[in-house]
């Protein structure tokens, strides 16, 4: 594909990292951390969801929390790994 035709990453400014998480959960917990600090580190957005105060999360994403998303799109679940989240965050 020509390389005016390829989309192009959004910068990292521009990018959304959602932490769905529950209280007491020490996975959450570790999750945030890694999310709180290459979110820092690249100038991404992070916001918490708590799976407890939404029936539509709660439903999808139960089995599997913490799980991160992208920009709406799920990156990962249960363990985030700090070198993909930055990988995924800056292209």
């Amino acid at each position: 594909m020509s390389p005016l035709f390829r989309r192009k990453p959004a910068a990292s400014a521009d990018r959304v990292v959602t932490l769905v998480r529950k209280p007491g959960c020490h996975l959450c917990d570790d999750a945030q951390a890694v999310v709180e600090k290459v979110c820092a580190e690249v100038g991404a957005r992070w916001e918490p969801k708590d799976i407890t105060e939404d029936r539509e999360l709660h439903d999808r994403y139960w089995e599997q929390i913490p799980v991160v998303l992208i920009d709406g799109e799920q990156h990962t679940f249960w363990r985030v790994n700090e070198e993909r989240l930055r990988k995924a965050l800056t292209g």
